[in-house]
C-alpha cells in the first residue's frame, strides 16, 4: 500500500469537509469570535507605527546675508520663545479637555476609566467567576486570584497614564530646548554669542531629545502591557490608548483614613493563609512538653556555637543529640513554630513599611504638587513679566520655564508612587501580597508554606 492510499481515507474526509464549508461560509462569518479573528494571521490589520518615532530637529531658515533680514528672524525667533511658556500648557490643557468631545465627534471610542478597563479585562479571565457549586477552597482561591488581577489592572493602568503625561512634558521640554538652540544660531549671526556657548544649547537639544525617545519608549511599554490586559489586539486600538487615558492621574485625598494604631492587628487579621497556619502550628507546638523544645533551642545554640558569621559554614548544621533530631513529633513542633514567627514577622513587618511608605507618598505628593509647583509656576509668570518689561533677558525665561516641566513632572512622578503605594496597602489589608519597592519577587502571604517538589 502506498502512503497515498494510506491516507486516502483522511484525504477525502478533508476534501468533503473543504466542499461542504463553501456554501457555508457566509453565514459563518458573522459566527466568527473574535477570538478567532485575533489569532487568525490572515485577519487584515492596518498597519500601525510599534517604535518610537525619532524626533527631527526643527528645520530652520537659512542665514539671510542682509542684517536687517537677520534681526527680523532673530526678534521672531525671541517672540517664539516668549510664546513657549503659557501657550504650550494651555494646549495641553485643551487637549486634556477636548479628549470627549472629539472622539464622540469622530466616532472613536471614548474615554476609557479604571472602572471600564476592569470590566473590559474580565472577558480575558472568566476563571475568575466563581461557582455556587464550588468548594471553600475554591472559592477562596478564586477570590486571592480576583484581588491579584485588580491589583495587576490598577497598578498597570496607573503606569500607563504616568507614562503618556510624561512623553508630553519631555516633549515641551524639548520644544523648549529646540527654541533655545535656535535663538542661539541666531545670536552667533548677530555676533552675540560665541560658538562655543551655542554648542551648550545644542548639546541641551540632543539631550533632551534622547530623553524623549525613552520616554517614548515608557510609553509605548506601559500602554502595551494595558492592552495585553485589556485584550486589545488591533494596532490601531492600542494607539488610540494614548487619547481614551486621562490626561493626569487623580489627586491624591486631602488627608489619609486611619493611624497608624491598630495597623498589624489589621493586617494579620486578613490574612486567611495565615489563620490556617496559625491553628496547625497550635495543635503540633500543644503536641509536645515545653521541655523538649526547650531542650531542642539549648541543643542549637550549641550546635551554632562554632559558627563564624564572617566566614561561609563548611560543613552543615547538625544537632549533637541525636535523641532530639530522632523525635519526629519535636521536629514537626520547632519547625511549625518557626514558620508561624518567620509569618507572624513579615506580615507585621510589611504592615509597618506599607503604611509608613504610604504616608512618605503622600506627604510628597502634597509636598510638590501643593507647594513646589505652585511656587515654579508663580516664578515663570514673574519671569514673563519681567521679560516683557526689558528687565530679564530670553534666557532667563527660557530657564524658568525649564524649571516649571521639570517641577511638573515631579509632580506626576510622585503623583504615580502615591497610588501606588496605595494599593500595595489596600492588597495588604485585603490579605494579598506586598513587595517592597525594588524587591525582585513578590512576597507570598504570611503562612503560606513552601511548595514540595
Amino acid at each position: 500500500m502506498t502512503p497515498f492510499q494510506r491516507h486516502r481515507p483522511l484525504l477525502h474526509r478533508l476534501a468533503w469537509a473543504g466542499l461542504l464549508a463553501l456554501p457555508l461560509m457566509g453565514a459563518r462569518a458573522q459566527a466568527v469570535s473574535e477570538a478567532q479573528r485575533a489569532a487568525d494571521p490572515a485577519t487584515p490589520t492596518p498597519a500601525v507605527a510599534t517604535a518610537p518615532a525619532r524626533p527631527a530637529p526643527v528645520a530652520s531658515q537659512p542665514l539671510p546675508d542682509n542684517p536687517a533680514e537677520a534681526l527680523k528672524q532673530w526678534r521672531a525667533a525671541n517672540e517664539r520663545v516668549a510664546a513657549f511658556p503659557r501657550g504650550h500648557i494651555d494646549i495641553l490643557r485643551a487637549e486634556s479637555g477636548d479628549t470627549a468631545g472629539s472622539a464622540q465627534a469622530t466616532g472613536q471610542p471614548g474615554p476609557l476609566s479604571l472602572n471600564d478597563a476592569l470590566r473590559q479585562s474580565l472577558r480575558l479571565r472568566p476563571e475568575l467567576l466563581d461557582s455556587p457549586r464550588g468548594s471553600a477552597l475554591a472559592q477562596s482561591g478564586r477570590h486571592l486570584a480576583l484581588q491579584n488581577h485588580v491589583a495587576e489592572l490598577r497598578r498597570t493602568w496607573v503606569d500607563a497614564v504616568a507614562a503618556g503625561q510624561a512623553q508630553r512634558l519631555q516633549q515641551a521640554r524639548l520644544d523648549a530646548a529646540r527654541s533655545a538652540a535656535e535663538l542661539g544660531r541666531r545670536m552667533v549671526q548677530a555676533g552675540s554669542w560665541s560658538q562655543a556657548r551655542l554648542l551648550r544649547e545644542q548639546l541641551a537639544e540632543a539631550r533632551e531629545t534622547a530623553s524623549l525617545l525613552q520616554a517614548q519608549q515608557a510609553a509605548l511599554g506601559a500602554r502595551e502591557r494595558l492592552a495585553r490586559l485589556l485584550g486589545l489586539w488591533q494596532g490601531q486600538a492600542v494607539a488610540e490608548l494614548d487619547q481614551r487615558l486621562p490626561a493626569e492621574l487623580a489627586a491624591p485625598p486631602a488627608t489619609l483614613e486611619g493611624d497608624a494604631q491598630g495597623i498589624e492587628a489589621r493586617v494579620l487579621a486578613q490574612d486567611a493563609a495565615l489563620a490556617l497556619q496559625r491553628i496547625d502550628a497550635v495543635r503540633d507546638i500543644e503536641a509536645t512538653p515545653p521541655a523538649q523544645r526547650a531542650a531542642w533551642d539549648r541543643a542549637l545554640q550549641e550546635s551554632a556555637t562554632g559558627l563564624d558569621a564572617t566566614t561561609l559554614p563548611a560543613a552543615p548544621l547538625n544537632l549533637r543529640d541525636t535523641r532530639l533530631a530522632n523525635d519526629h513529633g519535636l521536629e514537626r513542633a520547632v519547625s511549625a513554630e518557626a514558620g508561624l514567627l518567620r509569618a507572624a514577622v513579615a506580615r507585621r513587618s510589611a504592615a509597618r513599611e506599607a503604611w509608613g511608605r504610604l504616608q512618605a507618598q503622600h506627604a510628597l505628593a502634597q509636598q510638590t504638587h501643593a507647594v513646589i509647583l505652585p511656587l515654579q509656576t508663580a516664578l515663570e509668570q514673574e519671569t514673563l513679566l519681567r521679560y516683557n518689561g526689558m528687565l530679564q533677558s530670553t534666557w532667563d525665561l527660557l530657564e524658568a520655564s525649564r524649571e516649571r516641566l521639570a517641577a511638573t513632572a515631579a509632580a506626576a512622578q510622585a503623583r504615580r508612587d502615591f497610588w501606588l503605594a496605595h494599593l500595595d496597602w489596600q492588597l495588604l489589608l485585603a490579605g494579598g501580597a506586598y513587595q517592597p519597592p525594588g524587591a525582585s519577587a513578590t512576597l507570598a502571604p504570611a503562612g503560606a508554606a513552601p511548595q514540595g517538589h
